[in-house]
């Protein structure tokens, strides 16, 4: 298929239609003729007495199967073999590029279930178990994959799909660097300096159209200080392909919506893709009304964070090149953006992080726990740390792990779902200033969740309900999936120092 998928009347029609249950699956069906050719054909023969869409879809195009059918569970297996044994299952030799699939030169590994490409954030995730499975050839492999699409494409997409183009996803690659960094060493750092700058030049591209008058292009915010912050975006203003319908459908039950209107609904929830957190009542103005969803007017905790890695690892990696004036340059932008997210997201008072909506300049006040971020890049005073660790244990904690937010929407990035890679950032940030009893209680319950829910089913899964673990976690835009990249990287990095019923006596988890 091509990229400009809304042009086809057929691509229309299918979606529309629901011939496939998922509106992922459309888009990822390998066209056998180019697709302008079979939307002609479409068109001469849709009126025809006795035709039928679907038919004409599974004759012209070859439509994928979902993995889970794959992961046969071993009788008698642990959990910790079942992860190692899936490996060669998410583990994938390089692709060249072929129906939406973009092309892969290395090794690379998918999440599992519906997804059959490669994602920027989970893919950080992935890499922890890995480690652990002492697969380097894959680190490496992954890192040269996503290296390449940074020199190609000029960015990491959201995944490797075509119709990921024009968004990326949390900026984890100077983290995976540094991943890789502890089996090769800190030269690595030096290896993939252009790549490094060039990801950065993507998140900050837009600063020189900011002016007095506008504030915001593309990812980059000037604060009223005339700091420099990022938000979520994408360079798209159409309903996303691989959730065409959906976008549709709200676009056109908006009263009184005009295009303008629509065409902002589009590039929000496609800004709310980009963040990971699709979709979460994080990004609504209403928190019980999706369709009041604002992704690009708010800063982002989180992503801030992760940009402030980003630069001090540059920094760290022009130190390694003997660089000192570029050394001194990212550790300066680096402090700057430390002190606008103490300045804009910490709220005193509340003792916690908290996303800013640049629209109405202040806090957005919802709890998530992003808000965690902060200790896990160590950005964080002591008394910060402390403020924030008392309103995780006393608000988010519950008997599987930590909420993602205290709302229960119906969104499968709000309460009662939890989320392997959540769950890794508090536990880690938390570890960072000592709070030990909390992270370990954290990893303890999440750990024995995971393994309940395993026991029980067989299945490693994308997201699980950690207020009730006979419960499957609900919400999205698809059903569970099984596999499951984040989950089985931070479950083996966590069995290290959280081994399976290390639970102490008497607690609730």
């Amino acid at each position: 298929m091509m990229d400009h998928y809304e042009q086809y009347q057929l691509f229309r029609d299918v979606q529309m239609e629901k011939i496939f249950p998922d509106g992922k699956t459309f888009v990822d069906c390998h066209a056998k003729q180019p697709m302008e050719t079979l939307d002609k054909l479409y068109l001469a023969e849709k009126d025809r007495a006795g035709f039928s869409l679907e038919e004409f879809v599974r004759d012209h195009f070859i439509v994928p199967v979902p993995m889970q059918q794959d992961y046969v569970l071993k009788e008698g297996s642990t959990v910790r073999e079942h992860i190692e044994a899936l490996w060669a299952k998410l583990v994938r030799p390089g692709i060249q590029g072929a129906g939406s699939k973009i092309a892969l030169p290395y090794t690379y590994v998918v999440p599992g279930g519906r997804f059959g490409e490669m994602y920027y954030w989970d893919t950080y995730f992935t890499m922890l178990g890995l480690q652990v499975s002492r697969r380097t050839d894959v680190l490496q492999g992954i890192i040269d994959n996503f290296s390449h699409l940074i020199d190609t494409i000029g960015y990491i997409p959201n995944g490797t799909r075509d119709y990921f183009i024009g968004r990326s996803q949390p900026p984890y690659y100077s983290l995976m660097l540094r991943l890789l960094a502890e089996e090769n060493g800190e030269e690595v750092l030096v290896k993939y300096l252009p790549q490094l700058e060039k990801e950065y030049l993507f998140w900050m591209k837009g600063v020189k159209e900011l002016t007095p008058t506008q504030a915001a292009s593309l990812h980059v915010v000037r604060m009223k200080g005339g700091e420099l912050l990022n938000r979520y975006w994408d360079e798209n203003e159409t309903p996303r392909p691989e959730s065409y319908r959906e976008d549709v459908e709200m676009a056109d039950g908006l009263a009184g919506q005009n295009e303008a209107d629509k065409r902002l609904l589009y590039r929000n929830l496609r800004a709310g893709a980009e963040s990971g957190w699709d979709f979460s009542s994080r990004w609504f103005d209403d928190v019980s009304s999706f369709n009041t969803i604002r992704t690009v007017d708010i800063i982002p905790v989180d992503l801030n964070c992760l940009l402030w890695h980003l630069e001090q690892t540059l920094s760290d990696a022009y130190s390694l090149a003997g660089n000192v004036q570029e050394k001194a340059r990212y550790e300066l932008l680096a402090l700057n953006r430390k002190s606008a997210i103490d300045r804009y997201l910490w709220d005193e008072l509340k003792g916690f992080y908290f996303d800013y909506d640049i629209v109405k300049k202040y806090s957005t006040g919802q709890f998530t726990i992003a808000a965690a971020t902060p200790l896990f890049f160590g950005l964080s005073s002591g008394e910060q740390a402390r403020l924030v660790s008392m309103v995780i244990e006393e608000q988010f904690l519950v008997a599987g792990g930590l909420l993602t937010t205290l709302h229960e929407t119906g969104q499968q990035w709000d309460a009662p779902n939890g989320w392997a890679p959540l769950q890794w950032i508090a536990i880690r940030g938390l570890e960072k200033y000592g709070f030990n009893a909390l992270s370990g209680t954290i990893a303890r319950r999440w750990v024995k969740l995971n393994t309940e829910v395993f026991e029980r089913t067989g299945k490693l899964m994308e997201k699980y309900n950690v207020v009730d673990a006979g419960l499957d976690a609900g919400g999205g835009e698809y059903e569970g999936q099984d596999g499951f990249g984040w989950t089985n990287g931070v479950l083996l990095k966590l069995l290290e120092t959280y081994p399976v019923n290390s639970l102490p006596a008497g607690d609730p988890g």
